[in-house]
């Protein structure tokens, strides 16, 4: 199984999918308590929600390995994104409803942890940080758009329920508000509720990358599943997707639009490494 599938697409839009992924090694599987089997944490269907981007030119890299195998969205020295509140770690132990993903005795120690991380987390983010030069080297910036998704209530990480769509630039430091802005008007523009660096304000993706002084912008989107999913049976549900899908292509276009209008006429800052630290 490859760690990752890559689409490459002539826009300056790069779309990461970290956390739609199922595959999971035997060896790793063989641990996972009942309630974890079936990978109740999945970003469910993502990579099906936005397969109209190809149309946008947009490249796009999706992980084929759960989150629970590695969380490819958490810093690679597994510190807190969101301190004081709950932690999910860069191999998490527990579900989100706060069950055990493992059987007793069976929780990855840091000798393993170490090993997922360079054998499943770093060639996703080599390849996220090359694609992001490419682009950046032919278009002089790059925007970059982390995908998730989440159930639209989870009591044991926030208090009621979530606004349909939360995008998150890391209060600001990830993309320059004035393309951000645009992004975000789309979506509010719209039948869904929304909100701009509310209870998600990006995690270790959108954080890391988004450089605006270095002409990456990054922008995290966490959608609510109910509006395009069964969030009990956990199926797709065309009809309510056909209704998301344009609004998530406006904002989309509104983040190009906005780029496209700081960065006219062409930029031609000088280039900075991108690749992740070991």
């Amino acid at each position: 199984m490859d760690l990752y599938n890559l689409t490459v697409g002539g826009s300056p839009l790069l779309i990461s999918i970290p956390h739609s992924g199922l595959f999971v090694p035997e060896e790793i599987k063989a641990r996972f308590s009942a309630l974890a089997s079936p990978l109740p944490d999945t970003d469910w269907h993502i990579d099906r929600l936005y397969d109209f981007t190809q149309e946008l030119g947009a490249t796009i890299i999706k992980a084929n390995y759960s989150r629970y195998v590695i969380d490819l969205n958490r810093p690679p020295d597994d510190a807190t994104l969101y301190p004081g509140q709950l932690k999910v770690g860069l191999c998490p132990a527990e579900l989100f409803n706060g069950g055990s993903i493992y059987k007793d005795g069976t929780v990855p120690d840091q000798e393993e942890i170490n090993s997922r991380r360079e054998k499943y987390w770093q060639p996703y983010h080599v390849e996220i940080a090359a694609q992001l030069q490419r682009i950046k080297d032919k278009h002089g910036y790059a925007l970059l758009y982390d995908a998730h998704s989440i159930p639209s209530v989870m009591p044991r990480l926030f208090e009621g329920k979530l606004p349909d769509l939360n995008l998150g630039t890391n209060n600001g430091a990830a993309c320059a508000p004035e393309i951000s802005g645009i992004a975000f008007a789309a979506a509010k523009n719209s039948k869904f509720s929304s909100i701009l660096n509310g209870r998600f304000i990006g995690g270790y993706i959108t954080r890391h990358y988004g450089n605006p002084g270095n002409d990456i912008h990054a922008l995290q989107m966490e959608l609510t599943q109910l509006n395009y999913m069964d969030e009990k049976t956990l199926a797709y549900n065309e009809k309510r997707a056909a209704e998301l899908r344009p609004v998530l292509g406006s904002v989309l276009s509104a983040f190009l639009d906005g780029a496209k209008s700081v960065y006219s006429p062409p930029h031609t800052a000088p280039t900075q490494g991108l690749m992740p630290k070991r």
